[in-house]
């Protein structure tokens, strides 16, 4: 995702095994979905790397120096290509859970409505 017209993801690395079966759809990603999605992105630099006897993973790195890594083991290439845009898209930022479902600068002093109030 583009945060002021700057996408977020530098660098996605797409490690696979040559052998493995779990390896299976991502090889078949490689071929058939990673050089048009290359291709449609070209602000990202896209690395593959071969590492033998290990699942395969989707990794990013982003502008704040976060990263994320997505295991993408037995994943059909659609799925791996879902992935990869789902990393594209995100922030690289941390998900941090809200302490309460609605957020406001100046909460109610009456407190928050339910249905159950009585009149």
């Amino acid at each position: 995702m583009a945060l002021r017209g700057v996408w977020q993801l530098q660098k996605l690395v797409v490690s696979y095994c040559n052998w493995g079966g779990s390896s299976r759809g991502i090889r078949a990603f490689m071929e058939s979905h990673l050089p048009e999605f290359k291709g449609s992105n070209p602000q990202l630099e896209v690395v593959t790397e071969l590492i033998r006897g290990q699942h395969p993973h989707l990794k990013g790195f982003y502008r704040n120096r976060n990263e994320r890594v997505v295991c993408v083991k037995n994943m059909t290439p659609e799925d791996v290509l879902l992935h990869a845009t789902r990393l594209r898209n995100a922030l690289g930022r941390k998900v941090i859970k809200l302490k309460t479902r609605h957020v406001t600068k100046h909460p109610s002093v009456q407190g928050t409505w339910t249905t159950e109030v009585k009149f």
